[in-house]
């Protein structure tokens, strides 16, 4: 389910006791399509969340730390210069559509007082957020400024005339009355006529009819759905569906039940809004990333068959012996000789030879060809393991990318920037320390903790700086991960090895694997080479475990 009307109406019946006559104290937008309203209201404070991202338009309040860019975009200045320190009066719905209004009173430069209106349009990938000025009618600004060219229905652009959308004048399930019921024959051109229900809305009210198509069915759809009952499920297609009710088609299997709707919101969008602001966030690093380890591959091949050749120089020897051997046969001149190989029973072996060269200066040119591929095997050994070490990297920092929340982008890109690989920005970034906090951190069933190294940087500080002698390390085997750290001044037991391995292989490459190996050793046993990447490691004297992680399960046990 998506944030249709009938699911705005009731969210903002939980919604507006929390915010009306709240104070706008802060206007950040951290992503192109979120902005964060925060709210001070009755004492407390409320971060409100409105994204305008075509595949999840949505409003909700979160506690969810995100950080913002070091230079605002310019929708974000136009909001806090006319809402910043304005009264919150009003939060209303347009109808039954995907339209919602947030009305705020604030004096304008001159002291008089003016009313504004930040409108929230929900509609998939035509969702905008839009600031009005009701004392004129027209738009201030807004987040997404369409062409005229792109859309003649309405002027989207700054200093417009606001317009509506076209609405189409449909039925309120919750108002709809028995004489306008009585006009439809059968259960589709109903459903048709009604508004503000989305697809599985539309299939719960049709299960029903099919069932029973009275009026009587109607109304106790409508009494379902005045209840709140917060409720996460799997819909008919088997897909993650949210209801401000409990549907009967939601399936009874993994149905999950919420206290409050902004719960269940925050709750389900979470995953999802993470991952969309990290794929934002990191898409330089993420096509450094792809593009370096496309070379490195082509490399690797090219070096590896450069190896085979030399290694299979021994007939360069061969060849140039033969020439000695059999001089007298060779004549000025010649293009091509066939001479008895002793190596090979003395079948005829084809020689090429230089017709400008003299039969000895033939025979030495085998020779230098043999010794230069010898000799380049140390050379081409050293530059094949050279570059195995830079993919492993890169896919260390693809893996950490994979791992990460928005706020470890900044310290992705600033290891990639110190390494060389991005050029460093002009503006002059203050170094971030460390801390334990930055990590992630996990309790065992046996009580103890679990720290997780979320990108190389913090991989090295964890491993090299915060560990003791007596904490057990972790990584997945030949595969990049995130270095693990059991804190114990005891031993730890073989649950809590299998719990931590766990956690070891979920924050790795092998996140969707089944039947993991993961080492395990004291840290004391882990070394970092002279000029080694961050954080690269070799370790000696390890165990290992074989797991399976089960995200739930890992996800459960972390410290928030």
């Amino acid at each position: 389910m998506s944030f249709d009307g009938l699911f705005i109406k009731k969210y903002l019946e939980e919604l507006k006791p929390q915010l009306e006559t709240g104070k706008l104290m802060k206007v950040y937008q951290p992503f192109d399509q979120d902005v964060i309203l925060i709210f001070r209201q009755s004492r407390k404070r409320k971060q409100l969340l409105l994204s305008t991202n075509a595949n999840s338009p949505r409003f909700y309040l979160t506690d969810t730390d995100i950080d913002n860019p070091p230079v605002a975009p310019t929708f974000a200045m136009v909001l806090r210069k006319y809402l910043e320190g304005a009264i919150l009066k009003e939060i209303s719905q347009v109808g039954n559509d995907r339209i919602v209004n947030f009305d705020f009173t604030n004096h304008d430069e001159l002291g008089d007082e003016q009313t504004l209106t930040l409108s929230l349009e929900l509609m998939g990938r035509h969702s905008n957020l839009i600031l009005i000025n009701r004392n004129d009618g027209k738009i201030v600004d807004l987040q997404k400024r369409i062409n005229p060219d792109e859309n003649r229905v309405r002027m989207l652009l700054p200093k417009a005339r606001y317009e509506l959308p076209p609405l189409n004048e449909q039925l309120d399930i919750c108002t709809v009355t028995k004489t306008q019921f009585a006009n439809f024959s059968d259960i589709n051109s109903f459903i048709h006529s009604l508004g503000g229900l989305d697809r599985d809305n539309k299939f719960e009210l049709q299960t029903r009819l099919e069932e029973s198509f009275s009026y009587e069915t109607i109304q106790n759809f409508v009494a379902t759905i005045l209840e709140t009952t917060p409720t996460l499920g799997l819909n008919n297609r088997k897909r993650p569906v949210f209801f401000s009710y409990t549907p009967t088609t939601l399936s009874a299997n993994g149905r999950v039940k919420y206290d409050t709707l902004n719960e269940l919101v925050d709750n389900f969008y979470r995953t999802e809004a993470t991952n969309a602001w990290v794929k934002e966030r990191a898409q330089k690093v993420n096509t450094l990333v792809n593009n370096e380890l496309k070379k490195l591959t082509k490399k690797l091949v090219k070096l590896e068959d450069q190896l085979t050749h030399a290694e299979n120089s021994e007939s360069y020897r061969i060849k140039g012996e033969l020439l000695n051997t059999y001089l007298n046969q060779v004549k000025p001149g010649m293009t091509q000789i066939a001479l008895p190989n002793y190596y090979d029973e003395n079948h005829e072996l084809e020689i090429s030879l230089a017709a400008e060269l003299s039969p000895q200066r033939n025979a030495q040119k085998y020779f230098t060809k043999y010794q230069k591929l010898r000799n380049s095997i140390k050379y081409v050994n050293e530059q094949i393991e050279f570059t195995k070490q830079n993919i492993a990297y890169f896919e260390s920092v693809q893996t950490a990318v994979a791992n990460a929340e928005p706020a470890d982008i900044a310290a992705i890109v600033a290891e990639l920037q110190n390494q060389g690989y991005l050029k460093k920005t002009a503006r002059k970034e203050r170094k971030q320390k460390i801390t334990e906090k930055q990590l992630s951190t996990f309790r065992l069933s046996s009580g103890k903790i679990v720290l997780v190294g979320k990108n190389n940087y913090q991989n090295d500080w964890l491993t090299f700086k915060k560990s003791q002698k007596t904490d057990l390390w972790l990584h997945v085997k030949n595969i990049p991960g995130s270095h693990v750290l059991i804190q114990s001044a005891d031993s730890p037991s073989e649950q809590d090895i299998q719990e931590a391995a766990e956690i070891a292989a979920y924050y790795s490459k092998a996140r969707l694997s089944s039947h993991v190996q993961v080492d395990y050793v004291p840290v004391k046993r882990v070394k970092k080479p002279n000029g080694a990447k961050p954080g690269f490691v070799i370790y000696t004297g390890q165990n290992s475990i074989e797991v399976t992680p089960n995200e739930a399960e890992i996800l459960a046990k972390q410290v928030k």
